[in-house]
């Protein structure tokens, strides 16, 4: 692995300038990259900082600046530098403010207002949080999204980005033995999905928790892989009978979970 700085600077939270980076980082092996996060940049005195930040760990600079002084220092001091200077969102803005004929606001931070739509994520939130593993299924309907699943196969992660995107989502675990509520079969708002999950890597999940748990005995039932094959079987067999959409997450990120979820909740409300 190469070691190599990478300098992130924002005059907002600096999200959007993380997600940017890591989408483009996955895409280059056997590199390494030292990250030095710069946001709410939004004076000259902090922006002389940052330039000293990089003189000291000299390495490519992405930044998302709106205020044109500020662009022109971080610019004018990468170029004393010697080190490439890129704007994330330029292209993209750029193409838009021609196809709308209207100019950029020009305020940072905008994204992160608190209108409808962030007090929607905020409720959304707090929907997963109060509805997480069975907790409170009595008013499923309330829900967008109610998702089932066997034990460590990613359900409240997926509930959670869903509420970020401010999708009311529950999450129900499948349990051997234990029926499933009658709430749930008798709901008829939200979209109901399963999860599912290779056998053998359910096991190794499974495994790893409850090591990280401080549990010395790891031989039980909960990772007994025949066991663990027919609880998925059971939960797959449940999926079919009430014809829930079913996903298998074992070579998925959560985000790619996520996504198509989001896809089924589209056909849903078409429907």
């Amino acid at each position: 692995m190469t070691m190599h700085h990478l300098h992130l600077v924002s005059d907002a939270t600096g999200e959007t300038i993380n997600s940017v980076a890591r989408a483009c980082l996955v895409q280059f092996e056997g590199v390494e990259p030292i990250e030095h996060v710069w946001s709410l940049i939004r004076t000259s005195g902090q922006m002389e900082k940052v330039i000293q930040g990089i003189s000291a760990d000299p390495g490519a600079v992405l930044y998302t600046m709106v205020n044109e002084g500020l662009r022109r220092e971080l610019i004018e001091g990468c170029r004393g530098l010697s080190v490439p200077c890129i704007p994330v969102l330029d292209p993209v803005i750029g193409m838009l403010a021609s196809y709308f004929g209207v100019e950029m606001a020009g305020r940072p931070g905008l994204q992160h207002a608190l209108d409808a739509e962030y007090f929607d994520r905020m409720e959304a939130m707090n929907f997963a949080l109060s509805h997480d593993d069975g907790q409170h299924f009595a008013d499923l309907n309330s829900a967008e999204v109610v998702i089932v699943g066997v034990s460590r196969t990613s359900k409240t992660p997926t509930c959670m980005y869903l509420a970020n995107r401010g999708i009311k989502a529950a999450n129900i675990p499948i349990v051997p033995g234990c029926p499933i509520p009658k709430q749930l079969l008798e709901t008829s708002e939200p979209l109901v999905v399963g999860l599912t999950k290779d056998p053998e890597s359910l096991v190794q999940v499974r495994k790893n928790r409850l090591r990280s748990m401080g549990e010395t005995d790891v031989e039980t039932d909960y990772v007994d892989l025949e066991l663990v094959r027919a609880e998925v079987a059971m939960a797959r067999k449940l999926c079919v009978q009430y014809g829930w959409p079913l996903i298998d997450v074992t070579r998925r990120s959560i985000e790619e979970s996520a996504a198509t979820i989001m896809g089924h909740l589209t056909r849903h409300r078409d429907e």
